[in-house]
């Protein structure tokens, strides 16, 4: 580590140095701090708010540069821009699904974002350059389908670490930058409509839930009722006995609502997808000043069917000839149907005075997740061979986020200074998560719920997270009076993250522990657990939070950070960006009895501070061509949701997961580099090559307790990743064609491919801790030479776009593909758990018409046109297990925007 700072202090003294001799004095510049708006010849404006102040401007290229577009002069970095325009073209309604059509980008459970293969744990997600918070409990990263890309006036993706982002950096950082200030007034209302061949008009289930479902908002039907509440307070396990007498069990009970949280009922005709959307804007002149404010509005509401299989193999298998290979313990058939409700707003403005910016931002997003489901099949494991189980589960699940920004970036002459700051906030609410699971007994010739037998059961729970973040950043820069241009930049920043989380589990059982009569545990579920059934047959709740895990936990991040950054033209055309980042930071997790006053049961504290040095050499060696090569150190915390030992339902692949407090912090070292080639307007070729290596990457990992399996993590002893990225655009004219209609147009073709590679290494030494705290050896989990969690060796995509110059007329293709990745290690060792992406074709078209005055926008999407099925499976030998595999769907949307 010595050596590492000497090198970069020498080099921050050598630039310094050579600024102040003779030479050219115009070169490429260095990474936009704060805002910075690019335009190039073929697009409109693109505004990126990013961290950081100062930095040398682009006007200042105008010898060896000429022919580099600006947007990419001004960031030596690694970099991918969607701009706005190129947003659009997508299609997507949110931004993560645009971000997948970015070079080394690939999309999961269609709401994170990985990058160059690695999970969403290695990605950061930033709003105009300052934090946000995750309401997800079991991802790092705040999901992407949350922001609808209305709101957006681009993404960045930086994928080469500077000073001045934060430490936590590891494949990438996403940074959102929200519209702030219009060219002129303007007023968007849109909606669409769409199905999907899988799910529209299709049978599917639901439950009825609240009336106000539609907006999702919950109407207080899911509320906790008072009775319960009142018994939660107590501080006491509610159950019959010492603290509770049955009268007020029973009350607690039967205060629950029953039939609409509990009945599924067969839909035969799934409604269609439907959404609408408002955005408008203005600006005004206020003397030599500038004023704009924006607002916007969205409402979507989609429906998801999934019917497929679901299995999961409790260990290997040995054939009578020796051949190894893997049987389902669990062997269900699934049909799901989601009902997924957005509602998003954005309240922004800012006010342009001399050379200086100050912007407000606030957005709310609020995302409810309303899930009727029911398997059907054999448990082996808890049950048995010959007695099928029939288990039914209702739940709603609502993320909301909040967050409040101000950014003030100011110019005096040489000096720059950015100060932001923050307030954010996410909350996730799940009431009335149910679950059914009858049984079937063949001397009924039916199913049956006794609340006693193993696979006939209800069980019913409530969980909440509420999650702050309170953060601030001042930034400087300042550029030095010397021949070759230099800018020397520092920042300041406090980071203060605070989560609360719990969840209470309530089982349904009888007072006198017997089980229920024949006739009644054959009632269907809303009806088993009635007010009748309560206080004619002793049908009480009987409280088992914390029981798999803590109920409650408390947790925190605080992290004090600085940093210090050289920008210089060290020789003609090379320009070196250097610098250092110190973050300390100071992290727990506090799990809690809540039966024993909030007496904590356990804690974890990870206090480390850290010196990330990063650079990047920036080579513009011809009037079109240029070599990037960058080197950094950063860190990867564990998330509160990785140390918290308390069990969460992961709703995109029906697996609990429960958290390991023994976790540490994991360490990357980073080098790449990138050629570039310019070679028309908006034309490039870029080839570049990435090398990463991790020590102590956290790893998800499977383990069994009670004979179900469940998710947890490890650290692995170290792992290594590397690959490289190819990145083509080029426009071909095709207005020479005969057919009038190719008049004015030309047609964009723009491929991308990213190959990534990863190992994990394990040697016979090498131990791990498990979340009981035993170190035990790393083989247990890992074995040596297995890829990471979450990384596919190939990305393709493919954009082939018809263009028109003279109005907006596009008709786009967007080919993905992405090969097999693992999501997890199998339990009990089995092979690990691989997800297969496939193949996947798109259609959009974007057309402009006229009504009357008024310009329309119409836009038709068609997705998934190759019908690719979500597999998620393992393969031993000849064998074969789908944990997850059903199908998607092809989906078909028409859309219409009036611009007034």
């Amino acid at each position: 580590m010595m050596t590492s700072n000497k090198t970069l202090a020498g080099l921050l003294l050598l630039s310094t140095a050579l600024a102040g001799t003779p030479g050219w004095a115009q070169t490429p510049p260095v990474e936009p701090k704060g805002p910075v708006v690019f335009e190039d010849e073929e697009e409109d404006q693109v505004e990126i708010v990013g961290p950081g102040a100062g930095g040398i401007s682009a006007d200042e290229i105008v010898v060896i540069g000429r022919n580099i577009p600006n947007i990419i002069r001004a960031t030596p970095s690694v970099l991918s821009v969607l701009s706005e325009a190129d947003i659009a073209r997508t299609g997507e309604g949110d931004i993560a699904g645009a971000l997948k059509r970015v070079t080394g980008l690939s999309l999961v459970g269609g709401r994170y974002v990985y990058v160059r293969g690695l999970g969403e744990r290695y990605s950061l997600a930033l709003l105009n350059g300052l934090p946000l918070p995750s309401p997800e409990p079991l991802k790092r990263v705040v999901p992407l389908d949350l922001f609808p890309t209305s709101v957006i006036a681009s993404s960045t993706v930086q994928k080469s670490f500077s000073p001045n982002y934060p430490g936590e950096f590891g494949g990438g950082v996403i940074n959102l930058s929200t519209k702030s200030i219009p060219d002129e007034r303007f007023v968007n209302i849109g909606g669409s409509v769409g199905g999907n061949t899988a799910t529209t008009a299709q049978l599917g289930y639901t439950h009825f839930g609240s009336r106000t479902d539609w907006t999702g908002f919950d109407d207080g039907t899911r509320s906790v009722p008072a009775a319960l509440r009142g018994a939660n307070n107590t501080g006491k396990r509610l159950e019959v006995g010492q603290d509770f007498d049955l009268a007020t069990v029973q009350a607690a009970t039967a205060s629950l609502v029953n039939s609409p949280t509990n009945l599924i009922q067969r839909n035969d005709n799934i409604p269609a997808n439907m959404s609408l959307e408002f955005s408008a804007g203005n600006s005004w002149d206020v003397g030599e000043n500038r004023l704009g404010v924006i607002v916007a509005f969205e409402w979507d509401n989609a429906w998801q069917t999934r019917g497929g299989t679901q299995q999961v193999a409790g260990g290997i298998s040995i054939a009578p000839d020796g051949t190894q290979g893997l049987t389902p313990d669990q062997d269900y058939r699934l049909l799901s149907t989601d009902n997924n409700i957005q509602v998003a707003a954005l309240i922004g403005g800012a006010y342009e005075f001399g050379e200086h910016k100050v912007r407000l931002t606030n957005f709310f997003v609020r995302d409810s997740l309303k899930e009727s489901r029911i398997q059907a099949g054999l448990d082996t494991v808890n049950v048995g061979e010959e007695d099928p189980i029939n288990r039914s589960y209702t739940s709603w699940f609502q993320r909301q986020l909040f967050t409040s920004q101000v950014v003030g970036e100011f110019k005096f002459d040489q000096l720059s200074l950015n100060l932001r700051g923050t307030w954010a906030n996410s909350q996730r609410n799940s009431p009335y998560e149910r679950v059914n699971s009858y049984r079937f007994e063949p001397a009924f010739n039916d199913f049956f719920n006794d609340l006693t037998t193993n696979g006939a059961r209800s069980t019913i729970a409530f969980s909440t997270l509420n999650d702050d973040i309170w953060a601030g950043n001042v930034d400087f820069g300042y550029k030095l009076n010397t021949r070759r241009p230099v800018t020397l930049s520092a920042g300041y920043s406090i980071l203060d993250n605070i989560r609360d989380a719990e969840r209470r589990d309530y089982r349904y059982v009888t007072a006198d522990g017997t089980a229920l009569p024949p006739a009644v545990s054959q009632q269907r579920p809303d009806f088993l657990l009635s007010d009748f059934n309560v206080y004619t047959y002793g049908v009480v709740l009987r409280e088992v939070s914390g029981v798999d895990g803590a109920a409650r936990y408390e947790s925190g991040l605080r992290v004090h950070a600085g940093y210090g950054q050289v920008d210089a033209e060290i020789a003609d055309g090379v320009l070196l960006t250097a610098g250092v980042r110190i973050e300390a930071g100071k992290q727990f997790v506090e799990t809690q009895d809540i039966f024993n006053a909030n007496a904590v049961e356990g804690r974890t504290d990870i206090n480390e501070t850290y010196v990330l040095p990063g650079g990047t050499l920036t080579w513009n060696f011809r009037d079109n061509m240029q070599l990037r090569v960058a080197g950094s150190k950063t860190i990867a915390r564990p998330q509160f949701r990785e140390l918290a030992p308390q069990p969460y339902t992961d709703i995109d692949t029906d697996r609990t997961a429960i958290g390991n407090p023994f976790l540490i912090d994991s360490t990357l070292l980073n080098g790449e580099g990138r050629y570039e080639w310019y070679f028309g307007p908006d034309e490039r070729l870029m080839i570049g090559g990435f090398f990463k290596r991790i020590q102590n990457p956290i790893e998800v990992v499977a383990f069994e307790s009670g004979g179900t399996f469940r998710t947890t993590f490890a650290n692995a002893p170290r792992a290594r990743l590397y690959g490289a990225e190819l990145e083509v655009v080029k426009f071909f004219d095709a207005s020479g064609l005969r057919w009038t209609w190719f008049e004015e147009r030309r047609l964009l073709v723009n491929p991308n491919y990213t190959y990534t590679s990863s190992r994990i290494s394990v040697g016979a030494d090498d131990t791990t801790i498990d979340l009981s705290g035993q170190q035990i050896p790393a083989s247990s989990f890992f074995a040596d030479g297995i890829p990471l969690t979450g990384q596919s060796k190939h990305l393709f995509n493919l954009q082939l776009s018809l263009q028109s110059q003279a109005k907006l007329s596009e008709q786009t293709f967007l080919v993905n593909y992405a090969s097999g990745r693992t999501t997890q290690r199998g339990p009990a060792g089995t092979p690990d758990y691989r997800e297969i992406p496939g193949w996947q074709l798109d259609f959009v078209l974007r057309e402009e018409v006229r009504l009357g005055n008024v310009p329309v926008e119409l836009k038709f999407e068609a997705r998934n046109l190759l019908n690719t099925l979500y597999q998620e499976i393992q393969v031993l030998n000849d064998s074969r297990i789908d944990v997850n595999v059903y199908p998607l769907g092809r989906f078909f949307s028409f859309g219409m925007t009036l611009k007034f």
